[in-house]
């Protein structure tokens, strides 16, 4: 009986321990910003993004804005703001 009982305490804490093991933050931005689209706002989260904190939440979305608004640029414009970022056209922006 003991047995019996210490292992069904084993497994209910391994249990415990697993369920509270998730993905890293890492992981969830990646995830988040794998689900941002045209659609999401401060305020309308897609779910990929409802663990992440408010201010971390934003900085992905304002660099998703940001890479769509620079990828939607004619490409002389672009060649333009990559030779002022670091004085070579690289692609460090853009990269159409």
């Amino acid at each position: 009986m003991r047995t019996r009982t210490a292992l069904t305490a084993a497994l209910l804490a391994l249990a415990a321990f697993t369920a509270g093991c998730g993905k890293s933050d890492a992981e969830k931005q990646a995830d988040c910003e794998k689900a941002l689209t045209s659609a999401a706002t401060k305020t309308n989260r897609p779910d990929a993004c409802k663990d992440l904190s408010q201010e971390d939440y934003e900085t992905l979305l304002m660099g998703w804005a940001l890479n769509n608004a620079i990828d939607d640029m004619p490409q002389q414009d672009q060649d333009l703001l990559d030779k002022y970022d670091d004085g070579e056209l690289n692609e460090s922006i853009g990269g159409n």
